[in-house]
């Protein structure tokens, strides 16, 4: 197996393949109003603040957004273990067991595990709790995705 992937080296891909999906998501989005309701001022009809829902127009936007990122990330790493910014940064996600790519189920899983909780409900904390997990897990470098997977991410040549 090649050695494992440096956690800074992960952190910048998944940024580079954030990017890669959220900027044209978002230009898509703006002919429909965009994918942030940024017409509510957070106040009710009589000037009390009140707390920040989701409107539908976030949430069919969010769930548009979940399906979109999971696909990319469950056809990258299906079809050669790498999407765009592993591929940029010389790495790849393998199979823990034998370090082949992974197959269907453990890349949607994969993607499933990283992508549901961040878009849905607790962005900041999911992200953070992986970014510890990647500096702290042993002996693999393992995030939550990569456990439900049975993935880690190895360095290639």
């Amino acid at each position: 197996m090649p050695p494992l992937a440096e956690p800074g080296k992960r952190i910048l891909a998944r940024l580079i393949d954030f990017l890669i999906i959220s900027i044209p998501l978002y230009l898509i989005s703006l002919p429909f109003g965009g994918a942030v309701d940024v017409s509510d001022d957070g106040n009710d009809d009589f000037g009390n603040a009140v707390g920040n829902a989701y409107t539908g127009h976030q949430l069919v936007w969010s769930l548009i957004g979940l399906v979109v990122y999971v696909t990319y990330d469950t056809y990258f790493t299906h079809k050669d273990g790498r999407t765009p910014g592993k591929r940029l940064l010389k790495m790849r996600v393998a199979m823990l067991n034998d370090g082949s790519v992974p197959d269907t189920s453990s890349s949607l899983m994969r993607a499933v595990v990283l992508w549901l909780p961040a878009l849905l409900c607790c962005p900041c904390l999911w992200w953070l709790i992986n970014i510890v997990l990647m500096f702290t897990d042993k002996p693999y470098r393992q995030g939550l995705q990569d456990k439900a997977g049975k993935t880690v991410v190895v360095s290639v040549p």
